[in-house]
């Protein structure tokens, strides 16, 4: 239900946060699935950073028969330019931007508050990220592309056009293409966006190395 807030894993600081990182996770996982990215990401003992990972709402998915799983929207096929369900994307829109207002009315200024996501919730991230009419501290889009294919969304917004957005992707990644990745990241940066693309030698997962970079890039967005 849209009017229903997300549930959540929410790991606090050990001070009092005054950013705040929303990690939205793949196709059936859960918030449970990220949560232990924090102590990984080797983040400075006197950071405060509220992480806070939602879980999607459960519904049925096309691509797997009909089977009942935590998902941010329909996946249709696995064909990029029919593969995504638009009115579950923005159904999912609106409660990932209530998540946001939730924060920003707890006293985090937007400019302090990163989106960011894997796979299903990368897509999220950058979807809602991008018709945000708040200016967002950074967006994050991890193994994703875009749910409109080969086009920008629908009713842009201004305010993160010079956002920094980073966009990573493993080139062996069996789940989504690279090159819906590449896609995505070329389509910004014609348009203006000040995103940055990163490859790594594996599948659709997440390594090591990679959470070092994204450690380095939060502590530098995250000021």
């Amino acid at each position: 239900m849209l009017d229903k807030p997300l549930e959540r894993i929410t790991v606090e600081p050990r001070t009092e946060a005054t950013a705040c990182v929303i990690w939205l996770h793949g196709l059936g996982d859960s918030g449970a699935g990220f949560a232990p990215v924090v102590p990984a990401l080797g983040l400075p003992s006197e950071h405060t950073i509220r992480f806070i990972f939602p879980h999607a709402p459960e519904q049925a998915v096309t691509i797997n028969g009909g089977y009942i799983m935590r998902s941010w929207y329909d996946i249709k096929s696995m064909d990029l330019h029919d593969r995504a369900d638009m009115q579950g994307v923005l159904d999912s829109e609106i409660q990932i931007k209530a998540l946001i207002n939730e924060q920003i009315a707890l006293g985090i200024d937007p400019s302090n508050i990163v989106l960011a996501g894997f796979s299903q919730g990368g897509v999220m991230s950058l979807f809602t990220g991008l018709r945000l009419q708040h200016k967002l501290a950074g967006i994050m889009a991890l193994s994703c592309y875009l749910p409109t294919a080969d086009k920008l969304p629908n009713d842009l917004a201004s305010a993160n056009v010079s956002t920094p957005i980073l966009q990573q992707h493993g080139v062996q990644d069996e789940v989504v293409a690279l090159s819906a990745g590449l896609m995505a990241f070329e389509l910004l940066k014609l348009q203006g966006y000040d995103n940055q693309w990163q490859t790594y030698d594996m599948g659709h997962s997440v390594l090591p190395e990679q959470l070092r970079d994204i450690s380095k890039w939060l502590q530098k967005v995250l000021k």
